[in-house]
């Protein structure tokens, strides 16, 4: 996962910064995020080669990271979930 790294670090830049509200606002910087249910948003990393699941409280402006790894192992995970 060490290619990911340089994108995981952009992504986690432009996050701390957002000032989300709802998802449209992250499709602002993150056109093909998706939600999942139960406050899960998932993101494509490295060209979709990796997959990033996070929580959003959007009234208290917190992003936890619940989950970041392969397509493959995205595939086999119930990320609303996690």
């Amino acid at each position: 996962m060490e290619d990911a790294k340089v994108a995981l670090e952009r992504w986690y830049q432009i996050a701390e910064e957002a000032q989300w509200a709802n998802l449209s606002d992250i499709k602002v910087d993150f056109p093909s995020a998706d939600y999942v249910g139960n406050q899960h948003y998932v993101f494509n990393i490295k060209g979709n080669k990796y997959r990033l699941v996070v929580v959003v409280r959007f009234r208290m402006g917190y992003v936890f990271i619940r989950f970041v790894g392969t397509h493959a192992e995205y595939d086999r995970i119930n990320c609303a979930a996690i």
